[in-house]
C-alpha cells in the first residue's frame, strides 16, 4: 500500500516537473538560435529572485494568481469550463471599489468598511457566474461560450459605469472610482531593506486555500462535486442533483472570483479601481489550475512559479534578452504540461494493468499439495 502511494506521489510529481525541465530546454534552445546566452538569461533572472523586493512581489502576486486559480479549479472539479473568471472579477473589483469608497462608508467603523467591500465582490462575482449557470441548467448553454460572451460584457459594463457621470471621478487624465479613505483599506507589513510592502491579504488567499480543500476531503458538497465531475449519470443514480451542483458550483467559483483583486484594491497604493487596474489574471488562473492540477497544494507552487517567472522579466532587459521570453516560456509551460500529463496518465494506466494481471496470475496459481501425514507406529 505504502509503494502505491508513493508512486502515485511520484506520478503526480513527474507531470509539473518535467514540463518545466522541457520548458526549460525549449527556451534555452530559442535563445541560443537567437544569438543570447541562456546561462546568462536564467542567471539574471535567478538573481533578481534573491532581491527582497522582488521576493515581496513574488508573493503578492502569487497569492493574486492563486485565488484566480482556486475560482478556475472549482469549476473544473465539476467538469465546468469558466472561461469568465476575468470578468467576473473585474466587474466585482469595479463595484466593490465604488461601494468602498462612497461618501457614506466613512461614517462606518473601518472592519465594517473592510467586510462590506469584500461582501459586495463575492456577491457581484457569484452573480455573475449565476447567470452562465442559469443558462446552462435551464437553456442547456455551454458555459464556456456564455463565460466568454460574459467577459465581453463585462469589459462594456465596466466601461459605461466607470464614467464621471456615473460611478467614477476624473483627476487630471486619470478617470477612476473614488479614493477608499482611510479605514478602509487593510495594513501592509514592511520589511527592512525592501520598498515592496507584503499583502496582508496574502492571508486570505491561504484561507481560501485550506477552505478549498476542507471542503472537497471534508464535505458532502466537496464530495458532490467530484462525483458529478467524474460522472452525471453515476451522480444522478445516487441521488444527487446535477443541476443544483452546477448552479451551487459556479456560485462559489464566482464568489471566488470576486475576491481576486481585493489584494490590489485593499492593499494596493491606488486604492481605487481605473482603467489601470490589472486585466488577463482569469486566463492566467487557468493555467495555474492546469499546472497544479486543481490540488490545493499544487497550485500553490505553480502560483509561485508564475509569479516568479513574472517578477523575474525585466531583469531579462539587463542581459538584452526581451522581456517577451517568459511569456514565451509560460506559453511552452502550459503546452508541455498537457502533454506530460497524458503521458503520465497512460503510463499510470500501464502500470495499473500489470498490477491487475499479476494480482489475477498469483490468485490463478494451483495450492501446492498436502504433504501425507507420518504415522507414529511407521
Amino acid at each position: 500500500m505504502t509503494g502505491s502511494r508513493g508512486r502515485r506521489i511520484l506520478l503526480g510529481a513527474a507531470a509539473p516537473v518535467g514540463a518545466l525541465l522541457v520548458s526549460v530546454i525549449i527556451t534555452s534552445v530559442l535563445l541560443v538560435t537567437t544569438g543570447h546566452s541562456p546561462i546568462d538569461a536564467f542567471g539574471a533572472m535567478i538573481d533578481a529572485l534573491e532581491r527582497p523586493r522582488i521576493i515581496l512581489g513574488t508573493i503578492n502576486q502569487s497569492a493574486i494568481y492563486y485565488l484566480a486559480a482556486i475560482a478556475v479549479a472549482i469549476g473544473f472539479k465539476m467538469n465546468l469550463f469558466n472561461i469568465g473568471v476575468d470578468g467576473q472579477y473585474r466587474l466585482a473589483a469595479m463595484l466593490s471599489a465604488a461601494v468602498a469608497g462612497a461618501a457614506w462608508m466613512s461614517a462606518l467603523p473601518g472592519f465594517l468598511r473592510i467586510i462590506i467591500t469584500l461582501l459586495v465582490a463575492m456577491a457581484v462575482g457569484a452573480a455573475w457566474a449565476g447567470i452562465a449557470a442559469l443558462l446552462k441548467v435551464t437553456r442547456g448553454v455551454s458555459e464556456v461560450i456564455s463565460t466568454i460572451m460574459l467577459n465581453a460584457i463585462a469589459t462594456f459594463v465596466i466601461a459605461y459605469l466607470l464614467t464621471p457621470q456615473r460611478l467614477a471621478v476624473q483627476e487630471g487624465n486619470n478617470i477612476s472610482t473614488p479614493k477608499i479613505t482611510e479605514g478602509g483599506q487593510l495594513g501592509v507589513i514592511f520589511f527592512e531593506g525592501s520598498t515592496t510592502p507584503l499583502y496582508s491579504l496574502v492571508a486570505l488567499a491561504g484561507l481560501v486555500g485550506v477552505l478549498y480543500a476542507l471542503m472537497l476531503s471534508r464535505t458532502v458538497f466537496g464530495f458532490s462535486i467530484k462525483a458529478t465531475g467524474l460522472s452525471e449519470s453515476a451522480a444522478i443514480a445516487s441521488g444527487i442533483s446535477v443541476k443544483k451542483m452546477i448552479v451551487s458550483a459556479m456560485l462559489l467559483s464566482g464568489a471566488v472570483a470576486g475576491l481576486i483583486g481585493m489584494p490590489e484594491l485593499l492593499n494596493g497604493s491606488a486604492a481605487s479601481y481605473s482603467l489601470n487596474f490589472p486585466t488577463g489574471i482569469g486566463f492566467t488562473g487557468i493555467a495555474i489550475a492546469l499546472l497544479g492540477r486543481n490540488h490545493p497544494v499544487g497550485m500553490v507552487f505553480s502560483a509561485l512559479l508564475w509569479a516568479a517567472l513574472d517578477s523575474s522579466a525585466n531583469a531579462l532587459q539587463g542581459v538584452g534578452v526581451p522581456r517577451e521570453l517568459v511569456t514565451i516560456m509560460q506559453g511552452i509551460i502550459v503546452l508541455s504540461v498537457v502533454v506530460a500529463y497524458e503521458f503520465v496518465r497512460r503510463y499510470r494506466l500501464t502500470l495499473e494493468a500489470k498490477d491487475v494481471a499479476r494480482a489475477l496470475a498469483a490468485r490463478s496459481k494451483p495450492a501446492p499439495a498436502a504433504e501425507p501425514a507420518s504415522g507414529v507406529g511407521s
